[in-house]
């Protein structure tokens, strides 16, 4: 063998992790959007995290979709509703510990636990909850997008909220 062609497979196999470690970033950065979206009320970055057509949702109580449209209906609903001007339902969506596989220059897998808080002005309550999200991603447009976001609630404790403690 020699030193041309080791060095040739050296160079392919450090592109190619670099590649790797590139979609990795890009999945996440994709997922931090999806969060952050969702806590500002987004609700057009909320649904350009999802292919065009034929995503599988499914966020258990909120219910199972098979387009990002519904689940976007649902987001602007809940999330966007106001009373005297002011939001009554206000997030807080911290997605920690992800497991990103990268399967093809165009698809991916990943895991993550999501760290959620809700506080909801009509009804006097706070939510904190934790989760699993089971999610897959394509490339579409050049750009990586969610084609499969499943989560599963791990549990949730919801109290009352004394009116003395709610501000915004």
């Amino acid at each position: 063998m020699s030193d041309d062609s080791a060095a040739t497979r050296t160079a392919a196999g450090l592109a190619a992790r670099l590649d790797r470690l590139e979609a990795e970033e890009a999945v996440k950065a994709l997922k931090h959007r999806y969060l952050r979206a969702c806590d500002a009320k987004d609700a057009a970055t909320f649904r350009a995290c999802f292919i065009r057509q034929g995503a599988s949702i499914d966020y258990g109580a909120l219910g199972a979709f098979d387009d990002a449209d519904a689940i976007a209906a649902v987001f602007e609903r809940i999330a966007l509703h106001k009373v005297d001007g002011k939001h009554v339902v206000l997030d807080m969506h911290h997605g920690i510990h992800p497991s990103i596989t990268i399967h093809s220059p165009t698809t991916a897998s990943g895991q993550w636990t999501l760290a959620f808080r809700q506080v909801n002005l009509t009804q006097g309550t706070e939510t904190v909850m934790s989760g699993e999200y089971a999610d897959e991603y394509v490339v579409e447009d050049g750009e990586w997008k969610m084609s499969r976001c499943h989560f599963t609630r791990l549990w949730s404790i919801t109290r009352s909220l004394d009116d003395a403690v709610v501000e915004q």
